[in-house]
């Protein structure tokens, strides 16, 4: 007797725990390929559906709790709520995120299964559980704002061959494939290798063939990208200095003006200076002016250059007080106009703003970030037409993780700009949020520059080759060539629509192979 018989539901526990590894930092994606073909015999042998939904929830609490277990520093960076919560929030976050491995269990144990004593697993069962964890990853995705971080097919992206398949079904679908393919290693321990003959060489080519795009040799004139990482120590606790402070480095960073025109990316929150002409004179008196700050900037550019800098934008009502705050990126000239403002559209409960406010702020809840003002979403992914450089895509922080929800419809980009703080993430969040914009930019065939103050910054092409990164804790700039953009990919045609239609395949399959063995 086995410790999936003995003890399931701390087996549960500790192979969902050991799935975790599987992502960045740690990228031991074989792991995770053996504790996910673990947790399937796990399921199958549950004797009832409470039984197989428990065994799920344990494990989609362990796996998530410790992938997210950089969302706990965040609570070290201000002091209205207890820094001690920290770990405890984790764990209470990933109690409602593990009801969706919960479901896919449950759906796998009840659709997947021929239900006759001593039924070794067989296909249908693999294939009904890859269809249930594509379907309730997607769920994950949108549900009450969505929070699909990380989705399982993250874990390829070390190896792009496989990744890249995200290409033509989505992120979802390619989840939904990785637990079909630690099916094959539980259908290869128990024998039944054909399928495992099939699956596991296949995995194998990709692995060994990853994309590359085409790039012909540009001319020193092309537009050229520098994102800036100031990495300063304030960040995490800004000081009264910290918005000239910050300025001074971004300016330090930004490099000096050459042949070709360059777009200069700077983070999340890089500006803590209100940049824009209008508001009430009370707001200004504690800082530079707005015009002497883009004047400042304006002297770092060539007459052909633009700085992409994140920063706050204030509305007011008609008695002066504040009416609405945004997380805003601004486009700035050689000449210190503003050419531009992007707001980010699908903000982080409890970071940028508290949910049931009226509620929760009576009890002593607070935002994780501070400030006592939420923000206000804005209309949702567009594209900025920046003279010189074309349609610019704008993506704010976690705005880059929601499969199929980043790329302006009426104006497809040239690349994407991702501008982040990734300071509030633990020693995993910086390295899991690359791999996702990496995911991203193979989906829809377009480059990605990340700007953070922290690290990682990074030029990613479009096929999510890393083109230069500014490592973790480190003051710098990586500049490129902006990399072409791909032709658009079957998933940037059609969507989420591809990866849902993968899920029906694989749940009919299961069905026709079920019925195929009675």
């Amino acid at each position: 007797m086995t410790l999936l018989d003995r003890h399931p539901r701390l087996a549960a526990l500790l192979l969902g725990a050991a799935a975790a590894c599987g992502y960045a930092p740690l990228d031991f994606w074989p792991l995770t390929l053996i504790a996910f073909a673990g947790w399937l015999a796990l399921v199958h042998r549950a004797p009832t559906l409470r039984a197989a939904l428990g065994r799920g929830w344990l494990f989609g609490w362990a796996h998530l709790s410790v992938a997210n277990n950089w969302i706990a520093k965040a609570f070290t960076l201000q002091d209205a709520m207890p820094h001690w919560l920290g770990l405890p929030a984790v764990a209470l976050l990933c109690l409602y995120l593990a009801i969706f491995p919960m479901m896919a269990a449950g759906l796998a144990w009840r659709w997947g299964k021929r239900h006759v004593a001593s039924e070794a697993p067989g296909l249908s069962f693999v294939l009904m559980s890859g269809a249930a964890w594509l379907l309730t990853e997607w769920l994950r995705g949108w549900a009450l704002t969505g929070y699909p971080w990380p989705p399982l097919a993250s874990i390829w992206v070390p190896l792009l061959g496989v990744a890249h398949l995200a290409a033509w079904i989505g992120t979802y679908a390619l989840s939904g494939l990785t637990v079909v393919l630690a099916g094959a290693l539980l259908l290869l321990a128990h024998g039944r290798w054909r399928t495992s003959a099939v699956a596991l060489p296949l995995v194998a080519l990709f692995a060994l063939t990853p994309p590359r795009i085409a790039q012909a040799p540009m001319p020193d004139a092309a537009p050229r990208v520098r994102a800036v990482q100031p990495d300063l120590p304030e960040e995490e606790r800004p000081t009264d200095a910290y918005a000239e402070n910050n300025l001074r480095a971004l300016e330090r960073l930004s490099g000096r003006p050459g042949p070709a025109p360059r777009l200069i990316l700077w983070p999340e929150g890089a500006l803590r200076y209100l940049i824009e002409d209008g508001y009430p004179t009370a707001y200004y008196w504690r800082q530079e002016s707005p015009a002497r700050v883009r004047s400042r900037i304006a002297r770092l550019l060539g007459p052909r250059d633009l700085v992409l800098t994140g920063g706050t934008a204030v509305q007011f009502t008609r008695a002066g007080e504040i009416s609405t705050v945004t997380n805003s990126i601004f486009a700035i000239d050689a000449r210190g106009r503003l050419r531009g403002r992007y707001d980010k559209a699908h903000l982080v409960p409890w970071g940028e703003y508290l949910p049931w406010r009226p509620l929760l702020s009576q009890i002593g809840f607070a935002r994780l970030v501070p400030g006592s003002y939420d923000f206000a979403p804005g209309p949702g992914p567009r594209s900025l037409k920046l003279p010189g450089f074309g349609p610019v895509g704008m993506l704010i922080c976690y705005e880059v993780i929601f499969s199929g929800q980043i790329v302006d419809p009426a104006r497809r980009p040239r690349f994407i700009f991702n501008p982040s703080n990734d300071s509030w993430y633990g020693a995993w969040g910086p390295a899991q949020h690359l791999a996702m914009a990496r995911l991203r930019a193979i989906e829809e065939g377009l480059p990605i520059v990340r700007a953070t103050p922290t690290g990682i910054s990074a030029i990613i092409a479009a096929d999510g080759r890393l083109i230069g990164t500014v490592p973790p804790q480190r003051a710098g700039a990586v500049e490129a060539v902006i990399p072409p953009a791909a032709a658009p990919t079957p998933f940037a045609r059609f969507g989420n629509w591809l990866a849902l239609i993968v899920g029906a395949g694989l749940a009919a399959s299961a069905v026709a192979f079920r019925r195929w063995g009675r």
